[in-house]
């Protein structure tokens, strides 16, 4: 089944006519997303890639008879009002791709998705990738590369990177491993779905038999994800890599939300919590892959 994004879906892109819009949209149509709608204000009436434009998430909404997801490419600085505009238009699922979205706006954005029964990825997220299924975002960059790098399969990914998001699905597939759903949560400090939330729902996914988590230090979702494991809410196998080992207390690591304060968030607390709880944590990003096969061949559901 895959989660998020799979050929089902109806899809809108609110920013469509801008230049990251167009070419984005172009991606999600060639792999097989069903984009149906864009969204642009003072725009409306234009078709971009064979998909009208509407003036208003609500137009479009109306028009269509409802949007599941909508995928954002506004400027960071309109992407609170984009949101809340789709939530409150009904859109149930949103992806949140720009980076440097204010955190205050990201905790405006996370209230009004809360109090509506909405949910978001992001920001600053590459997006969802269902091999065979949909994409949301730009994850792949091209529906060629991401055809030939991903294919179907029982292993969910969930990445704290983007570029090791992709990284994560490659390498894995070269293994012969095929993949249910790819999801990069993104990389700021406030998120709408973490890590363990994904993996809760790759939990209730019948397609994915086990978790791939590539995290960093800084926060809480992977010691919160070693709790959802042993309180056997996660009881799928889980295979994770940390990044960020070297990293000493203030330093960021990489992204915004990657960075140990107080002591907490460090490398060695969130292996240790991981192999506590039970899931298999490798040292180095290159033994992923193998280590991933193992497991699966242990667990019987390599296919």
């Amino acid at each position: 089944m895959a989660i998020i994004i799979d050929e089902t879906k109806t899809v809108m892109v609110q920013g469509i006519t801008g230049r990251e819009g167009q070419a984005r949209t172009r991606l999600m149509k060639d792999f097989g997303t069903n984009v149906v709608a864009g969204c642009t204000p003072g725009k409306g009436g234009q078709v971009v890639h064979d998909v009208p434009v509407y003036n208003t998430v609500k137009e479009a909404v109306e028009t269509h008879g409802g949007i599941d997801i909508s995928v954002v490419f506004v400027p960071a600085r309109l992407v609170k009002a984009a949101a809340i505009e789709a939530i409150e238009a009904g859109v149930r699922m949103l992806v949140l791709v720009p980076d440097r979205v204010p955190v205050w706006d990201a905790m405006e954005i996370w209230a009004a998705a809360e109090s509506n029964g909405a949910h978001f990825v992001g920001p600053n997220t590459l997006g969802v990738l269902s091999p065979g299924r949909g994409v949301l975002g730009m994850i792949g960059g091209k529906a060629s590369s991401a055809r030939e790098w991903f294919q179907q399969g029982n292993v969910g990914i969930i990445s704290r990177s983007g570029g090791m998001t992709s990284s994560c699905g490659y390498y894995i597939g070269q293994k012969g491993i095929g993949l249910s759903t790819l999801v990069h949560v993104g990389g700021d400090t406030v998120l709408g779905l973490r890590i363990p939330d994904v993996a809760l729902m790759f939990e209730d996914d019948p397609q994915t038999k086990a978790i791939v988590v590539f995290g960093e230090i800084g926060g809480s979702q992977e010691e919160t994800l070693a709790e959802l494991i042993k309180q056997k809410k996660v009881t799928k196998p889980v295979i994770a890599y940390i990044g960020g080992a070297a990293a000493k207390e203030g330093t960021r690591f990489s992204h915004a939300g990657a960075i140990i304060e107080g002591g907490r968030g460090t490398h060695a607390a969130k292996v240790e919590a991981l192999t506590d709880a039970g899931a298999t944590v490798v040292d180095a990003f290159g033994d992923l892959p193998d280590t991933t096969k193992l497991v699966l061949e242990s667990a019987g559901v390599l296919t």
